[in-house]
C-alpha cells in the first residue's frame, strides 16, 4: 500500500474519535468538557503512548481550563509528537484564516512546541504552518502567537491546535480563529452547492423493470448501452458536473434500447439520448500525454466500431473522447495525497435486498465500468474485458433471488483476479450461503492437500480429535478436490496459492452445527464427526498470522540471530529492539502476517547505507479515465550512521497481502536481503471500495504497484529468492521450516 512519508505536515495519524462536540469552532478556549473524558468537548486527542495531552485546571491563561501536552518518555522518537486538533469545515468564505493563540512551555527541548494550523481541500493539503521555524523550546511563560494562511476557494477544512514534536511540556489556551480579521462566527457563510443529481430521486425504491427470456439482440443492445452509459458517466462534462443522476437516466433509456430490433435503431435511441445531455464545449487543454509517462491506456477502440454503433453515435463519443470533462468529477476523484479512485455518490439501493432486474443490470454496469477505467491492473485479468459485459448481462438479468445475485456479482469479481476484491461487510445473504458454523480448527492447502495446521479454540480444538498435520480427504461426503474445482470460480483472489487459502479458511464451514470428515493421518484413512460452533466462541482472527497480537515483535534466536514479527511491530519501540539487534550475526523479518505499523521508512533506514529505489505507482486520471500515468520512483532511506552490517531475511508466504507486500518490496531492495518463503498473495496497492445496488461493499486495487524495472506484483506475488515451504511431516511435528532455512542461510552466509 502506497503510503506517504511520515511528516509533521500531515498529522493525520493516531488521533482518538472526538468526544461529543459543540458546533464547529466553538470551543476555542477549552471551558467546554465533555461531562465523562473531561476533555475538551469536540477536540480530537492522539494515542500515542509516549505523550499525554489532558486538560489543566490549574495551569491557565484565561478562565478556567487550558490543555497541556506533555512526553511521557525519556527519549524523543522523530516520528513521535504531541498534538490537539480541532476539526471545521469550510462552510465560510474569505481570503485568509488566522490562527491566534496562547502558549506556555516548560524544559522543551529536542525539538520545538507551537500552534499548528492547517488548510485542506478535496486533493490535500492547501496550506500549512506549525511554528517549527520559530522554534519554540525552554522555557516561556504566556505569550500570544499567530498563524495566517491563505484561504482560497478550494479550501473544504480548517485543522488546528497544538503541536510538541519534543521532550517537555507546553500549555495552549484562549484560542480565536478570525476570517479576513472577522471572528469566525461572523464570517460570510459559503453558498451551498446543491446538485441537480440529487434532486432526481425517480428511482430510489426501484426500477419496476422487469426482464425475462433476452434474445441475442436484446443482450447485445444491453451490452452496448452499459458501454455507452459508463463512457459517458466518467467522460460528460455534465455529468461530471453532477447535472444528471446518472443511475435515473440509464433506468429511463434502458427500455427504449432493449426494444431496438437492429443496430441502427439501437444506434438512434442512444444517439438521441446523448444529444439531450446538451453540447460538449471544446476542450482547450485535452490533451494527449508523453508517452513515458504511461502505464496504461484507456481501452476505446469500440468507439470507432460503426458496426456497433452507428456513424453519428461513434462520431459523438470520439468528439466526447477529446473533450472530456477536465474539472472535479461528482462520481469519482483521487485520493488525497495518494491517487487511488474515491468513488462518489453512488446509491446503495439498499432495499430490497436483491434489487429488481433494472438496478441488477446497474450494478453490472458500475462495476464492469468501474474497472473499465480505475482498474490499475485491467491488463493483467487475463482475457478480454470488453467480452465480460455481454457474458454477465444474461446473469444478472436472471439472478432473480438474494442468493443468486449475490453470487452473480461474486463471479464476475473474481474475473478481474485481484485477492482485495470480494464482497465486504456484514452480508447476511453470503453468511447463510457460506454457513454460521465454523469448525474449531485451522486448515490451510499444504502439498496440494488440506491439512490440518492448528485450532481457533485449543478446547474445541482438541475436542475435534484431530491433529496437525491430518489431511482432510472429504467433508460431508464431498471430496476436497471437487469442493476446491466448484469453489474456484466464486473465489476472488489474485493467484492461486491465496485462492487456496481462501477456500481453505472456509472448507470446513456450514449451515449445521456438525459436519462428518474423512482423515488420512500416518496412511490410516478415518471418518471423524467435528463439531461445529459461531464464530464468537473462535478466534478467527488468526488467520492472520499473527498468533498472539500482545506478543513482543522482538527477539534473540539461537547463535545470535534477531528476529522481527511485523504483525505485532511496535513503531514507538523499534528504535530500542534495534539497538539490542544491532550485532547480531543476521536478522530475520517475518512478514508471513499484516504489519500491525507502517515502518517501511522507519525499519529500512537502520538496513541501508544509502538510499535505494524500490517502487514506483501507476495512478488513475480522472480527468481521463482508462488511463494511468506513472509516478516518478520511490526509495527506502538511508542511515546516516553505520547500517545494520548483519544478514536480513524476509520470511513471506500467501498470508503476506498489500502492505505486506508493499514492505517486503522496501526491504528486499537493502543490499544483500533475501527473501525466504512462498509466492505472497499478489495485491498490492491502497483499495478503492464501492457499493452496488443491494448494498453490496466491494473493493478493488486502487493503484499500480511496481518494481523499479517495472515488474508488477499484481496476480504474481513476491516471489521468494529461495523457496521454503512447509511440509505436512513438519506440520505434524510442530516445525516452522520456512524459519529453519532463514536460520540456515543466516549462518551459512
Amino acid at each position: 500500500m502506497k503510503h506517504p512519508f511520515l511528516c509533521l505536515a500531515l498529522l493525520a495519524l493516531r488521533l482518538a474519535a472526538a468526544a461529543q462536540s459543540p458546533a464547529p469552532g466553538s470551543n476555542l478556549n477549552f471551558e467546554q468538557l465533555d461531562p465523562k473524558t473531561r476533555l475538551p468537548a469536540g477536540w480530537e486527542l492522539p494515542t500515542d503512548k509516549n505523550y499525554r495531552v489532558a486538560t489543566d485546571s490549574l495551569v491557565h491563561y484565561e478562565g478556567r481550563y487550558a490543555v497541556r501536552i506533555q512526553s511521557e518518555t525519556a527519549v524523543h522518537e522523530g516520528s513521535s509528537f504531541g498534538v490537539a486538533r480541532l476539526k471545521i469545515p469550510v462552510r465560510f468564505q474569505g481570503k485568509t484564516v488566522k490562527l491566534t493563540g496562547y502558549l506556555k512551555t516548560e524544559n522543551v527541548r529536542e525539538g520545538f512546541a507551537g500552534l499548528w494550523l492547517r488548510v485542506d481541500g478535496e486533493n490535500g493539503t492547501l496550506a500549512f504552518d506549525n511554528m517549527q521555524k520559530q522554534a519554540l523550546h525552554g522555557t516561556l511563560d504566556w505569550q500570544p502567537y499567530t498563524i495566517e494562511l491563505p484561504l482560497g476557494d478550494k479550501a473544504e477544512t480548517v485543522l488546528l491546535g497544538g503541536l510538541l514534536p519534543a521532550l517537555g511540556t507546553m500549555w495552549i489556551d484562549q484560542l480565536s480563529l478570525t476570517v479576513d480579521g472577522q471572528p469566525l462566527a461572523q464570517a460570510p457563510l459559503r453558498p451551498v452547492v446543491h446538485y441537480k443529481a440529487e434532486q432526481d430521486t425517480a428511482f430510489r425504491h426501484g426500477s419496476g423493470i422487469t426482464l425475462d427470456n433476452l434474445s441475442k439482440q436484446q443482450i447485445d443492445n444491453l451490452a452496448v448501452l452499459g458501454r455507452v452509459w459508463g463512457f459517458v458517466k466518467y467522460y460528460h462534462p455534465a455529468v461530471a458536473r453532477g447535472d444528471y443522476n446518472w443511475d435515473a437516466e440509464m433506468l429511463r433509456v434502458l427500455p427504449k434500447v432493449l426494444t431496438a430490433k437492429n443496430t441502427d435503431d439501437r444506434s438512434a435511441i442512444l444517439s438521441t439520448w446523448f444529444t439531450s445531455l446538451g453540447p460538449v464545449p471544446a476542450c482547450a487543454t485535452c490533451r494527449e500525454p508523453a508517452p513515458d509517462s504511461v502505464r496504461l491506456q484507456p481501452d476505446l477502440a469500440w468507439l470507432t466500431d460503426k458496426k456497433q454503433l452507428g456513424s453519428a453515435l461513434s462520431q459523438q463519443l470520439a468528439y466526447l473522447r477529446h473533450n472530456r470533462n477536465q474539472g472535479p468529477h461528482y462520481y469519482v476523484r483521487g485520493a488525497p495525497n495518494v491517487g487511488n479512485p474515491l468513488f462518489l455518490h453512488e446509491e446503495t439501493y439498499a432495499q430490497p435486498v436483491t434489487p429488481d432486474a433494472g438496478l441488477r443490470l446497474l450494478a453490472l454496469y458500475r462495476y464492469w465500468n468501474m474497472i473499465e477505467y480505475f482498474f490499475p491492473y485491467r491488463y493483467a485479468i487475463g482475457e478480454d474485458w470488453q467480452k465480460v459485459l455481454p457474458e454477465f448481462v444474461p446473469k444478472f438479468v436472471e439472478a432473480r433471488s438474494d442468493e443468486q445475485y449475490r453470487l452473480a456479482a461474486l463471479a464476475i469479481i473474481a474475473r478481474i483476479h485481484d485477492t482485495h476484491a470480494n464482497i465486504f461487510g456484514n452480508d447476511k445473504v453470503l453468511a447463510a450461503y457460506r454457513g454460521v458454523f465454523y469448525a474449531p480448527v485451522q486448515v490451510r492447502f499444504v502439498e496440494n492437500q488440506a491439512v490440518v495446521t492448528g485450532y481457533y479454540n485449543d478446547a474445541l480444538g482438541t475436542a475435534t480429535g484431530l491433529q496437525k498435520g491430518d489431511v482432510v480427504l472429504q467433508v460431508d461426503g464431498l471430496k476436497v478436490a471437487d469442493m476446491v474445482k466448484a469453489r474456484q470460480p466464486l473465489a476472488p483472489a489474485s493467484n492461486e496459492p491465496t485462492q487456496l487459502r481462501n477456500i481453505a479458511r472456509d472448507l470446513l464451514r456450514g449451515a449445521t452445527d456438525k459436519t462428518k470428515l474423512l482423515v488420512r493421518r500416518d496412511g490410516r484413512d478415518f471418518p471423524v464427526t467435528v463439531a461445529r460452533v459461531p464464530a464468537a466462541q473462535l478466534n478467527l482472527a488468526l488467520n492472520n498470522g499473527t498468533p498472539d497480537p500482545k506478543a513482543p515483535f522482538w527477539k534473540m534466536l539461537p547463535n545470535n540471530i534477531g528476529y522481527l514479527s511485523l504483525g505485532t511491530i511496535k513503531q514507538a519501540e523499534l528504535p530500542a529492539a534495534m539497538a539490542q539487534l544491532k550485532n547480531t550475526k543476521g536478522l530475520v523479518i517475518d512478514i508471513r502476517n499484516y504489519p500491525a505499523e507502517f515502518v517501511v521508512f522507519s525499519l529500512t533506514k537502520y538496513l541501508s547505507a544509502k538510499p535505494v529505489p524500490f517502487v514506483w505507482f501507476s495512478e488513475p486520471q480522472p480527468t481521463y479515465p482508462g488511463l494511468f500515468l506513472r509516478t516518478p520512483v520511490l526509495a527506502v532511506l538511508g542511515t546516516k550512521e553505520a547500517p545494520y552490517a548483519g544478514k536480513v531475511i524476509i520470511l513471506v508466504n500467501e498470508l503476506s497481502q498489500s502492505q505486506s507486500e508493499y514492505t517486503t518490496m522496501a526491504l528486499r531492495a537493502v543490499p544483500g536481503a533475501r527473501v525466504v518463503g512462498s509466492t505472497t498473495a499478489g495485491a498490492d496497492g491502497n483499495v478503492s471500495s464501492i457499493i452496488l445496488p443491494g448494498n453490496i461493499s466491494t473493493m478493488i486495487s486502487g493503484l499500480g504497484v511496481y518494481y523499479p524495472n517495472g515488474r508488477e506484483t499484481q496476480r504474481v506475488g513476491i516471489v521468494p529468492d529461495v523457496v521454503a515451504t512447509p511440509t505436512i511431516q513438519g506440520i505434524r511435528a510442530g516445525r516452522d521450516e520456512a524459519l529453519e532455512r532463514a536460520v540456515q542461510l543466516v549462518e551459512a552466509l
